[in-house]
């Protein structure tokens, strides 16, 4: 049996009770480590297992899949993945790899941002399409999130945004001379995160992330205990608020839309930056119906 198992979102007690049985059976025990990350190290994972991880990046995964899911017709194997297993695009490719292969398969759940971002106090069932912002350079500077953000709001939905990593990513002239050298890990920031909206709002004008008229809900460490931060306002005070304000990554955004509740306001806005001109825009901008 080929099992993918989520371990949830901090740290190594997460994982569900039908997982960690899942894993104590296992002979063979791999951990994703690069689609998200977790907030403990590897050797706490293996010591509350009791069982060794093999760490799989990005080319185990995507290119060497056959050595994950060697034997698993007649073994159990297990790769763990932070979040829920169906988080990432990869691992519905390798469960289709291992069924092509005739193996057996289980996915065992876990909580994920997808559904975690409730945290932020906006009802789930009010969000649209989930977009990536990915780190621009001086040649490439992909837009497209911004229609799907226009999508949402033309529809008055939230949009959460996913912050791009990278992680075991090799520079352009590494990667053209095959050298197996790579870059060291960067996670995009709140701040960097604006800047690059408005900077495609500038191009655009849709006015669709207008700095000063645009609600936004930036997370990070969701679940994480202490380590979570919440921090609302719009996009310019998102912009201006201090790095340490939004804690460690992984860092998340929420655009916030139109069709906005006022417990929605009022929930969100104990993690306000300024908590009258959170409670003003929604109310002038969004139309919002809030008590005085």
């Amino acid at each position: 049996m080929f099992y993918i198992v989520g371990l949830g979102l901090c740290d190594e007690k997460d994982i569900t009770v039908r997982g960690l049985e899942a894993v104590k059976g296992a002979t063979r025990v791999y951990l994703e480590a690069y689609t998200s990350i977790l907030m403990v190290q590897k050797e706490r994972l293996e010591s509350f297992y009791e069982k060794p991880l093999i760490l799989a990046d990005r080319d185990m995964v995507e290119t060497q899949s056959d050595e994950i899911l060697h034997q698993a017709d007649q073994l159990d194997v297990a790769l763990l993945v932070v979040g829920d297993p169906f988080g990432a695009t990869t691992h519905t490719d390798i469960i289709l790899r291992a069924r092509a292969l005739g193996i057996p398969t289980r996915v065992i759940h876990n909580a994920s941002i997808m559904n975690a971002v409730g945290a932020a106090g906006l009802q789930l069932y009010q969000f649209g399409q989930t977009v990536s912002l990915v780190f621009f350079t001086e040649t490439w500077k992909p837009s497209s999130f911004y229609d799907r953000i226009k999508e949402n709001a033309d529809l008055g939905l939230h949009t959460l945004v996913l912050l791009d990593i990278k992680v075991k990513e090799q520079s352009d002239e590494n990667l053209a001379r095959g050298r197996k050298i790579y870059e060291p890990p960067r996670y995009m920031t709140i701040p960097l995160a604006v800047k690059q909206m408005i900077e495609v709002e500038s191009d655009r004008q849709g006015g669709v992330l207008h700095p000063d008229n645009t609600l936004a809900i930036a997370l990070s460490r969701v679940g994480g205990g202490d380590e979570q931060r919440i921090v609302a306002g719009t996009l310019a005070d998102l912009l201006t608020a201090p790095q340490d304000a939004f804690g460690e990554p992984l860092h998340s955004l929420i655009i916030v839309g139109k069709r906005l509740h006022h417990l929605e306001v009022e929930y969100a806005e104990a993690f306000a930056v300024d908590r009258q001109r959170w409670r003003t825009v929604a109310s002038s901008i969004y139309g919002c119906a809030l008590d005085d």
